[in-house]
């Protein structure tokens, strides 16, 4: 079983990722990996941070000689910024003084639940934990399973499609997602250049005025064959897995497969996709749909086409003009405590989604197929293939 967790806080030495379950076999590309913590750290809107970190996996465990063998594959990702909170976030106890607290919790963050939960007299430890610098641990972890589903011809890949009030005026094509994320330079990752300027200019507007903005990005998971998933069991359904590993990751306040939300104001007869017989040699089977509006699942099942996740991400808690709060320490009307923030990380919510998204899809294509090594593996999904394929 393909499982994954992660360790460590915003500003602590570093950032840990454990991925156990993988077959052996696996090639793991660490230049890919890398790439991958380049992608999540780009875009238009991001904060200070980003110019600070230089994100690299180091590996310590479960690769030898350029493969996974089998065993849990441990890695670290240092924070750079960590020299700058030694003495305020040690491990031992330290000068209670060096503390830096966070004074007042910040509206639409964990702070307050967290140090109510906790029965932490402030927010910094919520915080340091909460952060979407967690998500670092995760894009590298997503990057294993990329490399697994890879092996099998399955691609999984983002693009923007909204920022603030800005929206993809018309659908992206597969090879321009596959483009846009080849390229060197990384704006609002959104496949056109006209509504991505729009885009930009939403972010303009709250760089101006000390706000932040939200969107909507879209992950597409690409040949992956019908059969993944299953109907029998509530938690068995691959659109529910798919809704709560994305749901999972901060800020991602809705998610959607598919045409989910037009689908429930439109009739049944414009929404499901109508079946034929006449797929070409390349498909998976003969069948074929006129669209894909139920974003490639059925009954929580797979069915052939691409699947489509679409995350919709609030805007980031910490405003540079903060709202109003309330001390921890004497409960009096106050502003919301501040910390170095981005304005918009919608193309990096998308980069971190989609290692969510391969995680989940590797996990059940494991528990389908399942293999020790990756042989094994391959062998099970391509016999699949031509049952599928004779059906």
């Amino acid at each position: 079983m393909l499982r994954f967790s992660t360790a460590g806080e915003s500003h602590g030495e570093s950032l840990v990722a454990l991925v156990s379950g993988l077959p052996a076999g696996v090639p793991v590309d660490q230049e890919f990996i890398s790439r991958e913590l380049w992608r999540r750290q780009k875009g238009y809107g991001r904060g200070g941070r980003m110019r600070i970190e230089r994100d690299t996996a180091h590996i310590l465990s479960g690769v030898r000689h350029g493969k996974t063998i089998g065993s849990p594959v441990a890695m670290t990702i240092a924070n750079n910024d960590w020299k700058n909170w030694t003495d305020i976030l040690p491990v031992e106890e330290g000068d209670p003084a060096k503390h830096k607290a966070v004074a007042s919790p910040r509206p639409g963050h964990a702070d307050l639940a967290g140090a109510l939960k906790y029965n932490f007299p402030d927010a910094r430890y919520v915080l340091e934990r909460a952060s979407a610098r967690e998500s670092t641990a995760r894009v590298a972890s997503g990057a294993l399973a990329k490399l697994l589903l890879r092996e099998l011809g399955v691609e999984v890949l983002s693009h923007v499609i909204r920022v603030g009030k800005a929206e993809l005026s018309r659908p992206a094509k597969w090879e321009e997602i596959v483009a846009l994320s080849q390229k060197d330079e990384v704006l609002l990752n959104c496949v056109d250049l006209e509504d991505e300027a729009r885009m930009k200019a939403e972010v303009d507007a709250v760089l101006r005025t000390g706000d932040t903005v939200g969107g909507v990005f879209e992950v597409i998971v690409h040949g992956l064959p019908p059969g993944i998933g299953t109907h029998v069991n509530w938690d068995e359904r691959l659109d529910g897995i798919l809704a709560q590993a994305v749901m999972s990751l901060q800020a991602v306040k809705a998610v959607e497969i598919g045409r989910g939300v037009t689908a429930a104001e439109s009739f049944g007869s414009t929404v499901h996709d109508a079946i034929g017989y006449e797929g070409s040699e390349e498909d998976f089977t003969k069948f074929s749909r006129d669209h894909n509006n139920a974003g490639g699942l059925e009954g929580g099942i797979s069915n052939g086409q691409d699947v489509i996740v679409r995350g919709y991400l609030k805007p980031i808690s910490t405003l540079r003009r903060p709202l109003a709060s309330v001390s921890f320490e004497t409960r009096e009307p106050v502003k919301a405590a501040y910390e170095r923030s981005d304005v918009c990380v919608v193309p990096a919510a998308g980069v971190a989604a989609e290692a969510m998204v391969a995680l989940a899809v590797a996990r059940q294509v494991l528990v389908k197929f399942g293999g020790d090594s990756l042989a094994e593996t391959k062998r099970n999904y391509n016999g699949y293939l031509q049952q599928i394929r004779k059906y």
